[in-house]
């Protein structure tokens, strides 16, 4: 039996907008025209999301997150409040001739939240990038540059620091780094990942 979508009434949603079965949309937040949020997904209080903006599945949004148009944000993400993504690498309100910018007056840049990834509370996500697959950025980043799949950043801007599990917790180096791909180990639940070498090397250098 199909789970319909649940929207409080005070949610803003476009009839333009595609909601997926059991999604529930809380209170207050604005879901503009052409947007498309999949199933069972969770948009908390306040977020505001723009319109062409796509959400896979089971996905996890919290309160006051500002999603803008250009952003696509694949299955099983987690995105914590307060969560700002840009669009305009350079934004101004108006052109050199004092005239109000128009919707044809800036050129969009697109980001890319791939699956599984998390993105921690009050980070902003410079539009251009993409997060990689099962990536986790730490609250309060600024992520400038693309972070790679299972890659831990923070800061800012943020830097990576480590690469995590699927699980959540952060992966061990079985060995020393040889070969065009590094091996790593889960202690808590046992997944081995393979990191590429070239992103694995400045990280160990670093240390």
């Amino acid at each position: 039996m199909r789970e319909p979508a649940r929207i409080h009434p005070t949610a803003d949603v476009s009839p333009e907008a595609q909601i997926g079965e059991g999604t529930r949309i809380w209170h207050q937040a604005q879901v503009r025209e052409g947007a498309h949020i999949g199933r069972h997904c969770v948009i908390g209080k306040g977020v505001y999301i723009d319109f062409g903006v796509r959400i896979g599945n089971k996905v996890k949004i919290q309160n006051y997150v500002s999603v803008y148009h250009g952003v696509t944000i694949q299955d099983g993400v987690f995105i914590g409040p307060y969560v700002c993504f840009t669009n305009d690498r350079r934004p101004r309100a108006v052109n050199p001739d004092g005239s109000l910018k128009g919707s044809d007056d800036w050129v969009l840049s697109e980001t890319l939240v791939m699956e599984g990834a998390s993105i921690g509370a009050h980070s902003v996500i410079v539009c251009g990038t993409t997060v990689g697959r099962w990536a986790m950025v730490g609250a309060g980043s600024v992520v400038t540059r693309d972070v790679p799949d299972y890659g831990l950043v923070w800061g800012n801007p943020a830097r990576l620091r480590g690469f995590v599990c699927p699980c959540g917790e952060r992966l061990h180096s079985t060995g020393p780094c040889e070969g065009d791909m590094v091996q790593m180990v889960c202690p808590q639940c046992g997944t081995e990942v393979a990191i590429p070498t070239g992103i694995f090397r400045p990280l160990e250098v670093g240390r």
